[in-house]
């Protein structure tokens, strides 16, 4: 008789391995709850802060995107031709002294002859002329904007980083030199009272256009005589814009600057203050007129006194009037009007004083010299003054 199989009671307790895989499902099921509020919250905070910085965020987000195409450099859109090196060689027959024009702090100019006998004046950076490449493009990019007769134009550029980073700018030839060449006499003719007058005008309209018709305005920095150029028909035209610098915006009056410019045509206030504005443009071409009358230097480092500044020595005479004793010789070779002469004299000297804000605008002051010009145009018989054979001056 087989054996009977024990039929198991249903009192015996439950195995030891099924009460641990209850407590650990919901152990486990406790911390994904956990783990699911702590990230809710999280995103909620993370929410709540992207919404309460949202422009912060957003500018963030702009400039990261935006760094790279900023600094890129579209020659078409900046209206400009993008150079190859091997060209401007060729066209200076590789940068040779032959072809140089001029030179200055900044770097070199060669006259270049290109295909069709097209002549444009090659600026050659020195190798530390500029800290960056940002920098350089940020120069290309606010000089292209700069368009007026009587500012040299920027027709475009050169780079090439493969070569120690040559960093070239192209501009319009302009053939008859400085007006420094012409008031100095180097090997050019001197200039009429009139031509003297209409320069003045011409380069007064060019840099109250970067002034007042860019925005932001732009300020030279380095107005002289050397870099006012004269064209074919002796027109002016403002150059070298090497240390130009973007104008105060809003409601500002000046920019915070480093000083930079030319010894005899720095704006006192600005070289005290560090305080750049379209005033200290206006002092330098203050000086400029002066220069125009007495064709002297704006320091006259040959005298007894050092450093005699051409306002301390013009001053004097125009305050009384008597601007034939600081006139330049040359004027007197023929009939030279007076009276314009001492207008453009005393004009100089409201450029120069003290209180930038009590200067003029360059606006006003190439009205003024064209509304004296026209008076001058006007009259029947101006005042003159002409030196006779025996070196006498008579009216």
């Amino acid at each position: 008789m087989a054996d009977k199989l024990p039929v198991p009671s249903s009192s015996q307790p439950e195995p030891p391995l099924q009460n641990e895989n209850l407590q650990s499902s919901i152990m486990g099921n406790k911390y994904l709850w956990a783990i699911l509020v702590i990230c809710s919250l999280s995103l909620f905070v993370a929410v709540v802060l992207c919404l309460c910085n949202k422009r912060k965020v957003l500018a963030i987000f702009k400039r990261l995107i935006g760094k790279n195409k900023k600094d890129k450099m579209d020659a078409h859109e900046l209206m400009l031709r993008k150079f190859q090196v091997e060209e401007l060689e060729i066209a200076t027959n590789n940068f040779d002294k032959e072809c140089l024009i001029g030179s200055g702090a900044f770097g070199n100019v060669y006259k270049g002859t290109f295909e069709g006998d097209v002549i444009l004046a090659v600026k050659k950076a020195r190798d530390d002329s500029y800290t960056s490449t940002h920098e350089f493009r940020n120069e290309v990019k606010l000089i292209s904007k700069v368009k007026h007769p009587n500012l040299v134009g920027l027709v475009g550029y050169c780079e090439e980083t493969g070569r120690k980073g040559v960093q070239i700018l192209v501009y319009e030839y302009v053939p008859n030199g400085s007006l420094l060449e012409h008031i100095a006499g180097r090997d050019r003719k001197p200039l009429t009272w009139r031509q003297r007058v209409n320069i003045a005008i011409q380069a007064a309209k060019g840099i109250a256009h970067l002034h007042e018709r860019i925005k932001p305005s732009i300020i030279h920095r380095d107005i002289k005589p050397s870099n006012i150029l004269i064209g074919d028909g002796f027109e002016a035209k403002v150059s070298d814009f090497g240390l130009v610098r973007s104008g105060p915006v809003g409601d500002n009056s000046y920019v915070s600057s480093q000083i930079k410019g030319t010894p005899g045509y720095l704006d006192p206030a600005y070289c005290t203050s560090f305080h750049l504005s379209p005033f200290s443009d206006v002092y330098s071409f203050g000086v400029i007129l002066l220069q125009l009358i007495a064709a002297r230097p704006a320091v006259d480092s040959t005298r007894s006194r050092s450093s005699y500044h051409i306002i301390d020595w013009a001053r004097p005479h125009l305050e009384r009037g008597s601007v034939e004793e600081i006139l330049d010789a040359n004027l007197l070779l023929e009939p030279c009007n007076m009276e314009i002469m001492l207008k453009m004299g005393i004009l100089g000297l409201r450029c120069v004083v003290k209180e930038p804000k009590q200067r003029p605008t360059m606006t006003q002051v190439y009205k003024e010299l064209e509304a004296a010009l026209w008076s001058a145009n006007s009259t029947v018989q101006p005042p003159t003054l002409v030196a006779t054979s025996t070196g006498i001056y008579r009216w």
